[in-house]
């Protein structure tokens, strides 16, 4: 029996590009982004995460470094590092791809790398 689909809940983070690059991640899930939708551009990479735990975001971003240290300190949200040499059309379909294949929690309490390689 095939899984249920659930609709994850992403944040993009501030550096990121904006969810109208990404036009299937967007339609089949919950995306807002830091300074687009929540009008928090320049804020810490701490605040953001922050944000992203207090709403139970899993959070995108190409400052994979950054938010590595972050990442075990919280079970209400996990990180999607994505490689900065991939095209939004490879992004879009590697994300939606990743998303289609989690459950609910499978990507909380960890860092998720996403790159060129398959």
């Amino acid at each position: 029996m095939p899984r249920k689909f659930y609709k994850h809940k992403l944040l993009l983070d501030e550096g990121f590009y904006y969810r109208k690059d990404l036009p299937v991640t967007n339609s089949r899930f919950d995306v807002k982004h830091v300074a687009g939708d929540y009008k928090q551009g320049a804020s810490s990479d701490t605040k953001v995460y922050d944000l992203a735990k207090q709403e139970e975001r899993i959070l995108v971003t190409l400052n994979i470094k950054h938010f590595k240290p972050l990442v075990s300190t919280s079970r209400s949200t996990g990180v999607i590092g994505v490689s900065p040499n991939l095209t939004l059309d490879q992004i879009d379909k590697k994300l939606t791809s990743l998303l289609n294949k989690s459950t609910k929690k499978s990507l909380f309490g960890k860092m998720t790398i996403i790159s060129g390689e398959e």
